[in-house]
């Protein structure tokens, strides 16, 4: 998961990393009070939240001298499109006056199977451009997460890239910080882009990027927090409240389709697809799921109104064949099922039993046998014959 920049800076701020002094604005009502009220020295630069970088160069870091200037570039850029991304958030910042710009990461490197500092006295926008054309200013060290962030580590870095030694306390108390948040918060990432060096020859983080390991949200009550905020669908925050997997697919599709497999998930979707049929979305039910779990999935796929007919395809082992028949009859009862379809493709265990519960309940849910004859099943329903 990737953090937006104000919500890595928020982490950040917890190890006491400095940072900028900086207000969030979601919304063109009442910015320029929100603004006024935070207290902040001008001038002021404004950034879109975005999950995407190159927000600058793609006019979403914009400058302001006083209170109604910034107000009205907050009215401008909220809700602007971002590289396809829609900025929802803006984070307003004090500028800083800076003497110059450096990178700093620490990293998940597959290849040595430890954390990888990355340094560079050059930073800024450009740093691909650096590593491109200047490498020998760029320090890749790998940390031994037995012995930490020791002074050779450091004295390589400054060494390697000719940056100014004055700044090995400073650099190695930041470094130490970032080393214990990457630990603390299961990250692949931790990235400061610039790490400004200021007049006074202070170092600041300017700009922030975290990505968390997905598989630690559960231990990070403050990250899935933010990751609800960043999620609008509400299908998508729904299903994994209850431990389900939503996936969005294509807003002209009508069909939803379920599995307890994400390879069998995708399987189905090749072959309808390739009936020249469009999925409006997907959703992995996972393992041992019970009526009531098949009902609640159900339920959320119609959700989304676009979705007239759902395709179940289980394969049943814990998952038993039963269950998921009371679960589809106990969906397609509710007054939000009237005028949908529903496709069921059972293998396993109790599939007969599963197949007379169906026969017995009179709703429109149609048994087929085989994924194929499935899609070709979807195909004949949704032309009518």
């Amino acid at each position: 998961m990737k953090l937006l920049e104000y919500q890595a800076m928020a982490v950040m701020d917890k190890y006491a990393v400095p940072i900028q002094k900086g207000i969030v604005i979601d919304a063109k009502e009442g910015a320029a009070e929100k603004i006024k009220n935070a207290g902040l020295h001008f001038p002021v630069v404004i950034k879109a939240q975005v999950q995407i970088g190159g927000r600058g160069k793609a006019g979403g870091v914009k400058f302001a001298d006083t209170v109604e200037e910034a107000a009205k570039l907050c009215g401008e850029m909220l809700g602007m499109d971002i590289r396809g991304h829609k900025a929802n958030e803006l984070l307003v910042l004090e500028k800083k006056d800076i003497k110059t710009e450096w990178y700093l990461s620490i990293m998940l490197d597959r290849c040595s199977k430890a954390p990888l500092l990355i340094f560079s006295p050059v930073g800024g926008m450009d740093i691909e451009e650096t590593a491109r054309t200047s490498p020998e200013k760029i320090a890749k060290v790998p940390l031994d997460p037995l012995r930490g962030v020791q002074d050779y580590v450091i004295n390589y870095a400054l060494d390697k890239t000719g940056a100014d030694k004055q700044y090995k306390h400073q650099l190695k108390e930041m470094v130490e910080k970032l080393y214990r948040m990457f630990f603390d918060y299961y990250t692949m990432l931790v990235e400061i882009n610039p790490l400004a060096v200021d007049e006074n020859g202070r170092l600041t983080a300017l700009d922030g990027k975290v990505e968390v390991d997905d598989n630690a949200l559960p231990l990070l009550p403050d990250i899935t927090a933010f990751r609800d905020k960043l999620q609008e669908d509400p299908q998508v925050i729904e299903a994994k409240k209850v431990n389900f997997l939503f996936i969005p697919i294509d807003e002209s599709g009508a069909i939803g389709v379920m599995s307890n497999g994400s390879g069998m998930l995708m399987s189905c979707i090749d072959l309808i697809s390739k009936k020249g049929m469009k999925i409006h979305a997907a959703l992995d039910l996972g393992g041992g799921a019970t009526s009531e779990r098949i009902a609640e999935a159900v339920r959320i796929m119609l959700g989304r109104s676009q979705i007239d007919t759902v395709f179940i395809c289980i394969f049943g082992g814990i998952t038993r064949c039963d269950e998921v028949a009371k679960g589809a009859c106990l969906a397609m009862s509710k007054k939000e099922a009237s005028g949908k379809n529903l496709i069921l493709r059972m293998e396993g265990t109790n599939k007969d039993e599963a197949a007379k519960i169906v026969a017995e309940s009179g709703l429109p849910i149609t048994i087929a046998e085989g994924i194929p004859n499935s899609v070709d099943t979807i195909y004949r329903i949704r032309k009518g014959a």
